[in-house]
């Protein structure tokens, strides 16, 4: 097994240029295994540091293909060499030489920490401004119980764990980011809808709406394994996915309580089977309630503004200096502005 020489200059993953030939310390997040047309196997592995993911081909004649196979484990940190680049696929890293990390690698730079992206917000501090918007906000004594009793339950899991796998807030602290988040928006909207339509018949109730805010991805502890590397999906969350689960959570939650109103589950209940909208997105059925409707849309803005700030966090290139690349969860060019055109 080829290893870097001493003297070679250790560089952050996220801080090389296109072109760049540098050794890296990296996290090994994915190993997938594909065929090429005429049936040659080959592996698409995923690299990182806490702000950059980078893509490695490996194929069968390439050199490598027999050490991914039997030695590289997802999950482990490895020493590699090679070059840096950007292409329609996004950032590749074309490997030369590869090693695990061994004890001396800490002189140099390695620190497990630079490769775990995580919330920038306290978690604790969160975790006490969530449970206090559940308290304060859902004035429904049962729904009150229900909400607050399940995140008591699962605090140690809801403070660390992510929000997805990919996309949003998909990193450590990002679900609890997200959900107080998702609430507070939900929180405005179900004030300025109570006052704007007095006459609607029943009346909007703003604390079914906090406490679909609060517990609508509920069942992503049981959809995702969440691991400090990342989070991956459960045989669960695939074959049944974190709308159900998160649903008969609640159902589970509810008959702990004794007579807890029929019609009040009914509406929790569909606040979280329906808060994705469509069925291409998870929900068999759309939002059929104002209060389902408004999570919907608290949720969904809350979404996709961060995948939006995300890509515009990220430090332009000479390629992507008015527009970013497309190498984000919204598949899309984002403008950055006309002045680093003219820069």
């Amino acid at each position: 097994m080829a290893r870097t020489p001493a003297e070679a200059r250790i560089a952050r993953l996220h801080e090389l240029e296109p072109g760049q030939t540098a050794d890296v310390f990296a996290l090994l997040v994915k190993k997938d295994r594909g065929q090429t047309r005429d049936s040659k196997p080959f592996y698409r592995v995923t690299f990182r540091d806490a702000q950059r993911n980078v893509t490695t081909m490996i194929w069968l004649d390439g050199g490598w293909f027999e050490d991914c196979e039997q030695q590289w484990r997802v999950g482990e940190y490895y020493k590699l060499r090679g070059r840096y680049q950007e292409n329609q696929y996004g950032p590749q890293f074309d490997l030369e030489k590869w090693r695990p990390i061994e004890p001396g690698d800490t002189a140099t730079g390695f620190d497990p920490a630079d490769f775990h992206t995580t919330t920038r917000f306290d978690t604790d501090a969160l975790w006490e401004e969530l449970v206090a918007l559940a308290e304060q906000h859902i004035t429904q004594p049962d729904l009150k119980t229900l909400t607050v009793s399940l995140l008591r339950d699962h605090q140690e899991l809801l403070v660390t764990m992510a929000a997805a796998a990919h996309n949003h807030h998909a990193y450590q602290g990002g679900y609890l980011e997200h959900v107080v988040s998702v609430t507070h928006t939900a929180i405005y909207l179900a004030d300025k809808y109570v006052e704007h339509y007095p006459a609607m018949q029943p009346p909007l109730s703003k604390s079914l709406v906090v406490a679909g805010a609060i517990l609508h991805d509920i069942g992503k502890m049981q959809e995702l394994n969440h691991q400090p590397e990342g989070a991956e999906y459960t045989p669960a969350g695939r074959l049944i996915g974190h709308i159900l689960l998160g649903r008969d959570l609640v159902r589970d939650s509810a008959r702990r309580i004794e007579d807890f109103d029929i019609e009040t589950l009914l509406r929790l209940e569909h606040i979280i089977v329906a808060h994705q909208a469509l069925p291409e997105w998870g929900s068999p059925v759309a939002p059929s309630t104002p209060e389902a409707l408004l999570v919907h849309y608290a949720d969904d803005i809350d979404a996709k503004f961060q995948m939006m700030a995300a890509a515009l966090s990220a430090p332009p290139t000479a390629d992507d200096a008015v527009f970013t690349s497309r190498d984000n969860p919204m598949k899309r060019r984002i403008f950055r502005g006309l002045a680093a055109e003219s820069s």
